[in-house]
């Protein structure tokens, strides 16, 4: 797991008129944390070192330290709102973990192996990538940042599923774990689509002018 922390405040000057004006101040993002045994807890996160972690790609899939006014909560993200055309963050929910059960989360799919693929570089094929994530169960200590697909071997024609992953240890498919109807395609190597090509007058390649001279 990566090691991210986040401070916070609690929030208690709550509703839309109150976001705003934290909004405006533009040092901190408007936020709520729930989940566990505790209630739900508005709270305001620092912005910089929050705008800093989300351009990591591991900080949506990994338990995150935060600290409310000194005290830690161990989360993860639920959601991110943004604003419609601004780079900017307008909300964001965070769920409470225990280290004693297993969390649902979707976490990336890292494509390796690609420039020595047999189905792509001896055999003319091209990569088709069917799903950027899948949705997986495990205990905090377990969760991975990404799960890794190599495809050297692959060969062109192949479908690769999530029966096909190999997952950590201690990390279950959630939609495997629903039945083999959910084994869904991940990638696939095809043969590369080539179509007939016109000429500048409009006639297809090899086509005869079978006009009178």
């Amino acid at each position: 797991m990566s090691d991210f922390i986040l401070k916070a405040s609690v929030r208690n000057d709550l509703g839309k008129g109150a976001s705003r004006r934290l909004r405006r101040a533009n040092q901190q993002v408007p936020a709520v944390v729930y989940g566990g045994e505790k209630g739900a807890q508005s709270i305001a996160v620092e912005k910089t070192a929050f705008y800093k972690a989300i351009e990591d790609e591991s900080f949506f899939s990994s338990v995150i330290k935060l600290m409310i006014e000194g005290k830690e909560e161990q989360v993860v993200v639920r959601d991110l709102q943004r604003h419609p055309f601004k780079p900017l963050l307008t909300h964001a929910d965070f769920l409470r973990v225990d280290a004693t059960h297993e969390i649902t989360i979707n976490v990336p799919l890292h494509v390796t192996g690609e420039e020595k693929c047999v189905g792509i570089k001896d055999q003319g094929g091209e990569l088709h990538v069917l799903a950027n994530e899948i949705s997986i169960s495990c205990l905090p200590k377990d969760l991975p940042d990404f799960i890794e697909v190599d495809i050297a071997a692959v060969e062109l024609g192949t479908t690769l599923h999530l029966s096909d992953l190999t997952l950590p240890a201690g990390v279950t498919s959630v939609d495997l774990s629903h039945g083999e109807e959910h084994d869904n395609a991940v990638l696939s190597i095809t043969k590369v689509k080539v179509r007939a090509e016109e000429d500048e007058d409009g006639e297809s390649e090899g086509e005869e002018d079978t006009s009178a001279e």
